[in-house]
């Protein structure tokens, strides 16, 4: 299924194209002005979504194509095909050619946009650990308060990936909705580019073109990582002001990343394995969360309880627990791991967070994030 779109640049008309007026589907015509294109693409999305649309063919100009570009790469991704028909006309202006809207211009009429969308689902959470100090800033984002409209990616998706429908422009909205809320510039985010293993990335070092994990004791950096079932893991030294995060799925827990980090902390910055608190945010549970037996006879041998049904054809394993029996073997105090502040299933809570055992292969993605506050900021954050 197709959706076919006239783009038109300002000047001109439908007529100026001469297309047959038998077209199938029906065309949507669009006009590449500021102020309104975005708009009328944004609802076209949402229209699309709905009825699975990813092929679009377009009917338009040689310059109303280039004008279209810049705006697809922002409100899509590489989900989409858009198929330009290109016609010569002789019915427009050039005068009217140079009233296209820009590159830098068409950025600011869709970041605009995105910004006065009311927030779905409520406004923006942050759940926090008791465990790490005020002296640093953390958090953990459900899936409230942004603009994403796709239902699995609904609403705070912060993730874009060509293979989903949410556009970069929507996820960095989403992203900026949450540095807000939680307090921080959300253009000092930096996410691990997950690999499902144990690497870990010292920050300001050559940065790996994939890890699961980082490290640092700079200001200025807010580290963070995704978890969709996966658990994003927080760090913190409050003596050495040094703080980490990781990305841990069954694969990374498997591969040591939790413990990987820590050894990291200490090797690189020094810090001790029992002053560091360890804050393990929202992971698919126990409950819904199974491996083939043969996968799960890793957990089964780590620790019996990690699998309560080892006989089943697919075990149910608990990943967390996993984790926290690593990190006490590493020397981690087991009063200085928080497994339990936010401890609900990504996939049985809905309302709250994304899953992708639940959602399947379109599905969001939430954070956990964390970063060493300015002095001044630290005085505040130990007051709260």
């Amino acid at each position: 299924m197709e959706a076919v779109l006239l783009a038109l640049l300002p000047g001109c008309s439908a007529s100026c194209l001469r297309l047959s007026p038998s077209l199938s589907p029906p065309p949507l015509v669009l006009r590449l002005d500021s102020g309104s294109t975005t708009e009328t693409l944004f609802r076209f999305k949402l229209t699309a979504d709905q009825l699975g649309i990813s092929t679009v063919r377009v009917h338009t100009t040689a310059r109303g194509r280039d004008v279209l570009r810049r705006y697809q790469q922002l409100l899509f991704t590489s989900l989409y095909t858009f198929d330009y028909q290109v016609h010569d006309i002789t019915c427009c202006t050039d005068h009217a050619h140079k009233r296209s809207p820009g590159g830098k211009e068409v950025e600011e009429e869709v970041s605009g946009f995105l910004q006065q969308l009311p927030a779905q689902g409520g406004g923006v959470q942050v759940l926090t650990s008791p465990l790490i100090p005020g002296c640093f800033g953390h958090g953990f984002s459900t899936r409230a308060g942004g603009v994403s409209s796709v239902a699995s990616l609904s609403s705070l998706n912060l993730f874009s990936s060509s293979r989903r429908r949410d556009s970069v422009s929507v996820v960095q909205e989403n992203r900026r909705r949450l540095a807000l809320k939680a307090g921080f510039n959300a253009r000092d985010l930096q996410l691990v580019k997950v690999d499902h293993g144990s690497a870990v990335w010292v920050v300001g070092g050559a940065e790996p073109e994939r890890y699961d994990a980082m490290v640092t004791d700079q200001r200025g950096r807010v580290l963070a990582a995704p978890g969709a079932d996966c658990m994003p893991l927080l760090f913190a030294d409050r003596g050495s002001k040094v703080i980490g995060a990781a990305h841990a799925g069954w694969k990374g827990t498997l591969e040591g990343v939790a413990m990987a980090t820590v050894g990291a902390m200490v090797t690189e910055f020094g810090c001790r394995a029992r002053d560091i608190v360890v804050a393990v945010g929202p992971s698919v549970g126990g409950c819904c969360f199974t491996l083939d037996r043969e996968q799960a006879l890793h957990f089964l041998l780590l620790h019996p309880d990690c699998v309560k049904d080892p006989e089943a054809e697919r075990p149910h394993v608990n990943i967390r627990l996993a984790n926290r029996i690593l990190l006490e073997r590493g020397g981690v105090q087991p009063g200085n791991i928080d497994d339990s502040s936010v401890s609900e299933c990504t996939s049985c809570h809905t309302e709250l967070f994304f899953s992708h055992v639940r959602d399947g292969l379109n599905f969001g993605t939430q954070l956990g994030f964390l970063w060493i506050r300015e002095e001044e900021e630290e005085e505040e954050g130990e007051r709260d």
